[in-house]
This record gives structure tokens, sequence and C-alpha cells, in this order.
């Protein structure tokens, strides 16, 4: 007897992991991205019918695609009762049941990251002794569970105690080998400190989990709401969207392309120039007020944290297949104005007779120079999270996380060389176009970020 198929779907630059399940010629989708085709020509080249969408949450780091997908398919939707969701679905409580083919979903109840929070325990039939998986959605990951504070209704502390609750009482009741299937992989938004590995069983985790090994409920607590990251802006708005179901990506116009003059006028209007070439071709060479972040990295989320939702955005980028990317990215969290493009790019630009404007780099060894003949006329901004600066840092540096710049550029002192740096260089280059956008002009980008720092033996600072 065929045992049941679990395929997964990674999604790099948000970090999301789907499942499609399958058994019998029928399949069930888990937690899907907004662009669905994946799943529907996944589904075609293996003869698989998809008659189920189970989403463990309303997430609040993307757009899911389960309206898309139930239009296409003719699938049902599966969500926690707490949901409230307004499209047609299937309410699941604690203790409901799915089953189709050899596959059946027994349905935990499971708050804590989010009030109507679901996992979903699967059991192959023909091998009916002991669960095979269960697919955690944001409750647990591998390395981490989900953060506690996405409620409006619940403190993070009484969410906290919630998790704590599904985690003890529900998931670590499953046997060991079971498989666990979360729905996020590390540099999601939704924890803290995920592992790089996309599944793990649920003995492993019992055993390495930094927050499964807290002594009781009040240290799980206070190890998960002390000094929690700001939750960024737009979660509630994909919360809302996922609650209503969003509309087709294929419904998104293509934006257009605008000459250089129509780009500066719109730009004066209000509209966002976005850069997505990689960070030294933006260096070296971009339109003046500009933000910069390459599509190589996290861009959607970065957007969404650093922009919102309703900014009108102006695309520059190196070909057209990089504006449809860019265009899809962007959608998956939720921006959906991206209006036009420049025409040309940065050639378009300069054959309009435009300025450029550029972004000085300094290697680890010039900054080490600076440290000891400029120390006066020295800053150092460190725009890495909390928890990454608490392994060290460089010394007398000041430290802005990324996604708070923005709001924070006044407490820096303009009449300074600025060097900004993060780990590697992705989030610096980033920073950079933001101070400047903000009108700081003595700045300058640390090349290969704290990493090539400590690979040159410079000082580190400890900071915990």
């Amino acid at each position: 007897m065929e045992p049941v198929r679990i395929e997964q779907f990674f999604l790099g630059c948000l970090a999301h992991a789907s499942y499609l399940v399958a058994s019998q010629g029928i399949a069930a989708v888990i937690d899907p991205q907004r662009d669905v085709d994946l799943y529907i020509e996944f589904a075609k080249q293996n003869d698989l019918k998809i008659e189920h969408i189970i989403e463990t949450h309303l997430h609040a780091d993307f757009v899911s695609g389960h309206h898309e997908l139930a239009e296409r398919t003719g699938a049902r939707i599966y969500l926690g009762e707490d949901a409230h969701a307004t499209f047609p679905h299937s309410a699941i409580k604690d203790g409901d049941s799915l089953q189709f083919g050899n596959a059946r979903f027994s349905f935990l109840h499971t708050p804590g990251h989010t009030i109507e929070g679901v996992c979903a325990v699967l059991t192959d039939i023909a091998s009916p002794a002991a669960p095979r998986a269960v697919f955690t959605g944001d409750t647990l990951f591998v390395g981490d569970v989900g953060r506690p504070d996405l409620s409006g209704d619940h403190t993070p502390q009484e969410l906290a105690a919630l998790l704590y609750q599904s985690l003890h009482e529900k998931l670590l009741t499953l046997p060991d080998d079971t498989e666990i299937f979360p729905a996020h992989g590390a540099g999601s938004l939704c924890g803290r400190q995920m592992g790089s590995e996309r599944s793990s069983t649920i003995g492993k985790q019992r055993r390495t989990n930094y927050a499964l090994l807290a002594r009781s409920e009040e240290e799980f607590i206070h190890l998960l709401t002390d000094s929690l990251p700001p939750r960024p802006e737009y979660f509630g708005r994909d919360v809302e969207l996922n609650r209503h179901g969003a509309s087709s990506i294929n419904d998104l116009p293509a934006p257009k392309p605008l000459s250089a003059p129509d780009v500066l006028r719109l730009q004066s209007e209000g509209a966002i120039i976005l850069d997505t070439r990689p960070a030294m071709e933006f260096a070296v060479a971009h339109i003046p007020g500009s933000l910069h972040i390459a599509l190589s990295g996290q861009y959607a989320s970065w957007a969404a944290r650093i922009l919102g939702l309703d900014k009108h955005i102006i695309l520059v980028g190196e070909d057209a297949d990089q504006l449809r990317e860019s265009q899809l990215r962007l959608a998956r969290v939720g921006i959906e104005h991206v209006d036009a493009y420049l025409d040309g790019g940065i050639t378009g630009w300069l054959k309009g007779g435009y300025e450029l404007d550029y972004i000085p780099q300094v290697s680890v060894q010039e900054l080490a120079e600076l440290e000891e003949k400029e120390k006066d006329h020295l800053a150092i901004l460190d725009v890495r999270e909390s928890g990454e600066v608490e392994t060290g840092a460089i010394e007398n540096s000041t430290r802005i996380p990324l996604g708070q710049l923005a709001e924070r550029t006044a407490e820096l002192d303009p009449s300074k060389l600025l060097i900004v740096h993060c780990k590697g260089g992705y989030r610096s280059a980033i920073a950079t176009s933001i101070l400047r956008r903000a009108g700081l002009r003595e700045i300058a980008n640390l090349t290969g970020g704290f990493d090539a720092w400590k690979a040159a033996h410079e000082p580190v600072a400890q900071t915990s």
C-alpha cells in the first residue's frame, strides 16, 4: 500500500514552508503562499485533485493564497473557529478530524501564537499505531516557538501562558518520533531562534528547543516576553487580508514604464522609488532619495516593515524578469501599489540628464585606521537586532535595529562620519539608503559587516 505523501514547498525570501499531503489521488495543501500555481502544477503533474486547504492560523507575515486556491480547485478551506473568517470555510475546533485516502488529520486547538491557531496531526491509516507527523504552523518551530504578541485582545504574557499549555498539554504528548513540519524556518519574523533545518521531531525539540527547556510556565513566559522585538506594523494588516481572503495575484496590474521626468514628478508627489539592484550597484550610482532593498535577500518583508503596505512604488531594477519578481514578492506580503518602473533603469535616468547619488564604502582596515586618526569625527551605527548584538559588537557603536531606523534618525549626529554595519552587509545597505533619504550626507557602509570585522581579528566588545 502506497504511503501518504508529504511534499514541502519552501519559499526562502519569506522563510515560509507550505505543504501538500496526498493519498489515493486526493491532496490537501497546508498554509499556502499567495501565488498558488506551484500547488496546482504539482497536482496536475502527479494526477492529484486538491480538495482540502488547511490554514494553521491567520498568518501575519504574508498573504495566504487560500482564497484563490479554493476558487481554482473547488477545495474546502479549514481554519480555527476563533478566526472569524468571512469567506466560506469549515471552522475547526479541538478534536475535529479530516480523512481522505489513507491520510487522517486530527486537529489540536493550540492557542498562544494566535488565539485561533491549530496544529494538524497526520496519521497514515496503513500504519495507525502512531502519528506520522504534525503540522505545527507557528506554534512550534525547529529551535523556537511562535511569538506571543499578535493579539489585540490579549497581552503577550497571556498568550505565552496559553502557548505553554498548548505545547505541554497537547503537542508534547505526541510520541517522540513524530515528525514536525512548521510553517517557518530561520529568518522568519515569527520567532527569534529558529534553526536552519526544515523539519524535526517532537523528541528532538523536547531535548534541544530552548523554549521547551523552561523549567516552569513562569520561566517560559519570561523567556518569550522579556525583550520581545517590536511587532512589525504590517502584521495586523496581513491578518485582516487573510481573514477576508485576498484577491488573485493575477488580478494585479503590471507596473507601467515611466520616463525619468515622470518618475521625478511622482517622487515629488510622494511615491517611493525602490531600487532592487545588488547593493554595490546601488552604492555606486542611484537616484537621489531612492530607497534600496536588494532583491537577493528578504526583500519583501523588509519592504513591508520599512514602507508599510500603502505606499505607491516605482521600481528600479536590472531587467524585466527582476521587475516581475519584485512585484510578485511584494504582493506576497500585501504590498499591491507597485504602479510603475523606471524605463531603461539607471541608464534611462542618465539619458534624461539627471544627477545620481552614491554611498561610499569602507573596508575593515579603513575603519580601523579611521578609529585611530579620526576618532572624534567618527560614529559607528550597528543595525543588527538586539539578540545579535549580545554576541559582540564594535566598541562604542550606536545600536538601532534596522526596523526602527527610519523613526530614530534624529538620534544620530549629522556632523560626524557615520559608518553603518550589520552582520554581512545586506541590511546596512538598506540602512544607508534610509539615512541618505533622511538627509544625512556623511555616511558610509562597512563592507562585509561585523562578520568581516571579526574575521580580521579587530577588537570586539561584549555587550551581554
